[in-house]
């Protein structure tokens, strides 16, 4: 059998080795991390405000529209009514 001189590992390869461990924890820590807030249900971004937005009753919205001319004293005084009517209030 033959034995070569010269094969033995050099620097390169055990800083390679070293680099490659270096990033393979750093993914495994990382994937734990997004797993953790995604399971916990972090928010991902900005709340979105619900109605009414401002802080404005849907009657007030209503009248807003009435002023503007968008609807007619009818139709104001019709929705009005279904608005008070409602059981959400």
């Amino acid at each position: 059998m033959m034995f070569w001189y010269g094969h033995d590992m050099s620097g390169w390869v055990y800083a390679g080795m070293a680099i490659g461990m270096v990033v393979f924890w750093v993914l495994i820590i990382a994937g734990i991390v997004m797993l953790i807030r995604y399971t916990t249900g972090a928010p991902q971004g900005p709340a979105v405000p619900q109605f009414p937005p401002y802080g404005e009753s849907p009657e007030r919205l209503l009248a807003a529209r009435f002023a503007r001319g968008e609807i007619d004293e009818a139709e104001y005084r019709q929705r009005l009514a279904a608005l008070r009517a409602s059981p959400y209030q």
